[in-house]
């Protein structure tokens, strides 16, 4: 599926406005969308290395470089299968997730034992990229003719706070974000892109995976919207709890951490 929102830079505008003003302009998110073009987007190239974690790369697209993944840019099994370009796990990967096989894999230990990963393998959703190519953009670098299919933010937990409170706004249900078990890039693309069909879409709160958090600054988490529910988000936010006295003592924090961060 490929995307079904193209980019109105209007809503791209007034984001960033709204962004601003309530959030003390604290880095802006970033989009995926999949594509048969790299567009204006640098290719990520094989790695060198044997292991390459994605979420080293998606770092430089927070800074402001926008990147293309085909299927050959992943040194790792996760991001491969995770973003649409591989089927499976990694050879004896209930072993590795686990307690690992003396002498020839070391465990991770986050599940107690082989036996629970198989059954958490059977429950792991699946996809095929529905396109070449996977780009990363930062959100005021889109361009019109982008097609974003889901907004990820990067960001402390003040600002998660927000995030999440705003999502639930327009909610009568308990679960409007969630936080499934997974990889770092399954949290921040598989999820939130299979949300995208559903009826009522849910956030997808991320970035727990020990392997993956030495990529990423500390005291940040992954925050991933799809597009569609991210604009209906846009359009709550002046009638919402970012107008009131309660978030303007939060703003103020976020204000004073973004100076500390910058120092």
């Amino acid at each position: 599926m490929k995307g079904e929102v193209n980019m109105d830079i209007e809503i791209k505008e007034r984001f960033i406005s709204l962004w601003t003003k309530y959030f003390n302009g604290a880095p802006l998110p970033v989009v995926f969308f999949y594509t048969d073009t790299d567009r204006t987007a640098q290719r990520v190239r094989p790695p060198k290395a044997e292991h390459r974690c994605i979420l080293a790369d998606i770092f430089r697209v927070v800074k402001g470089k926008s990147l293309a993944f085909g299927e050959d840019s992943f040194g790792c099994f996760g991001g491969r299968k995770y973003l649409g370009y591989g089927d499976g796990f990694m050879p004896d990967f209930e072993y590795f997730l686990s307690c690992g096989i003396p002498g020839k894999i070391e465990g991770e230990r986050y599940k107690k034992t082989p036996e629970l990963v198989k059954s958490y393998m059977k429950d792991v959703p699946s996809f095929k990229a529905p396109s070449k190519f996977i780009v990363f953009k930062r959100w005021d670098l889109l361009e019109p003719d982008d097609e974003p299919e889901v907004v990820i933010f990067f960001a402390q937990l003040d600002i998660v706070s927000g995030l999440f409170t705003l999502t639930n706004f327009d909610r009568d249900d308990l679960n409007g974000v969630i936080t499934p078990f997974g990889a770092g890039c399954a949290t921040i693309v598989l999820y939130p892109y299979l949300e995208k069909t559903s009826k009522n879409p849910r956030a997808i709160m991320g970035m727990f995976d020990v392997s993956a958090r030495p990529c990423i600054p500390s005291n940040t988490f992954s925050f991933s919207v799809p597009m569609n529910r991210f604009v209906q988000m846009i359009n709550n936010m002046e009638e919402s709890f970012l107008t009131t006295a309660s978030w303007a003592k939060v703003k103020k924090r976020i204000k004073n951490d973004l100076k500390i961060s910058k120092k």
